[in-house]
């Protein structure tokens, strides 16, 4: 059966963006730092494996609006996975195929989107995008792993990955750790 991951790079600080995200800038001033592991030159394997692993194991995306609205002139051509992906909107919309891809509008919440990822994943993984809908799925206990690539900076200010959770613990157990000369790559399984 396929997981429901988040895959995010994040800084020392616990910010996944730098602040002033924007369509000229999708990763918001400073937040550019976060993802050179992935898309500057790798010059270890861990980074080259670790990428690998990820795009090898994703079937399908699910991302909010905004996360598409910021993104999509970037993705019209190439898409970060060629593969199905559903927005999370209020806004209905036709399917949207792209050079890489397609996206597909869900209007009836993320516990859809998520449904509908699966189903289109087969028995590959669903990936989730974005700060908003992470912290969404997260809240309805919808994430089986949590794969964070942590950055050696302190970006100080942007968009927390982990903020506004709700008042309940969340146990999580560390199924793998692979640091490299850039980033420290952990994998947390989310306990049930």
């Amino acid at each position: 059966m396929s997981k429901v991951i988040v895959d995010v790079s994040v800084s020392l600080d616990g910010f996944m963006a730098g602040p002033n995200v924007s369509n000229e800038d999708p990763m918001g001033v400073r937040g550019h730092r976060l993802h050179q592991w992935l898309f500057g030159s790798r010059d270890n394997d861990v980074d080259s494996a670790v990428a690998k692993r990820v795009a090898d194991g994703i079937g399908a995306v699910v991302l909010g609006r905004r996360t598409f609205d910021v993104g999509f002139d970037a993705w019209e051509q190439q898409t970060p996975y060629p593969v199905p992906t559903f927005v999370v909107t209020h806004r209905a919309k036709s399917p949207l195929p792209t050079a890489s891809g397609s996206f597909i509008f869900i209007t009836d919440g993320p516990a859809e989107a998520v449904e509908q990822a699966r189903l289109a994943a087969a028995h590959k993984n669903v990936a989730i995008m974005g700060a908003e809908i992470t912290r969404e799925l997260i809240r309805l206990r919808m994430i089986d792993e949590l794969h964070v690539h942590l950055n050696p900076v302190l970006l100080v200010e942007g968009v927390r990955l982990f903020d506004n959770l709700g008042s309940d613990h969340i146990e999580l157990d560390i199924a793998d750790c692979s640091p490299s000369t850039k980033v420290t790559h952990l994998v947390y399984r989310v306990l049930k």
